[in-house]
């Protein structure tokens, strides 16, 4: 299955939500609030062109919110829909990601997750993130992570 993400367009909002809520609502317990995608404006986001979905079989399965910065590419998120978690489209998207910061001129593209989030932070670190910092925002414990493109 081939998965080429698309700017996402205000058609798209509710399918970004939902697969939000889905891919995150799990870590609500682990962390004692709600993750900080569940709390973006991702009409907002929209507007401004940092959200990308890919679609698969006609549906949004996919979000990738994409923020450049002075020095580097925020990938700000990244979520999949549960009936497309295993089939290669988180691993996809995160390829686009670091295709999107080469093509903006940038060396390194970096994260955020929640500290909590363990799962996330292993996974990073096996397609070559290294942490670079800890850091308590907006009341939540973010491990910041950052990759060297080549």
């Amino acid at each position: 299955m081939r998965h080429s993400p698309r700017p996402a367009t205000h058609d798209d909002l509710r399918a970004i939500q939902e697969i939000v809520q889905a891919a995150y609502s799990r870590y609500e317990a682990r962390i004692g609030r709600k993750p900080g995608p569940m709390l973006d404006d991702y009409s907002a986001l929209i507007d401004e062109g940092r959200v990308h979905v890919v679609e698969c079989s006609g549906m949004v399965q996919g979000v990738l919110v994409l923020i450049p910065q002075h020095d580097a590419m925020l990938l700000d998120n990244v979520a999949v829909a549960p009936a497309a978690q295993g089939s290669g489209l988180g691993r996809a998207m995160l390829e686009f990601a670091e295709q999107a910061a080469r093509v903006a001129g940038y060396r390194s593209i970096r994260l955020y997750t929640n500290e909590a989030m363990t799962e996330n932070i292993e996974l990073y670190s096996r397609i070559g993130y290294s942490e670079t910092h800890r850091v308590e925002e907006k009341g939540l414990r973010r491990v910041y992570m950052s990759k060297r493109l080549a």
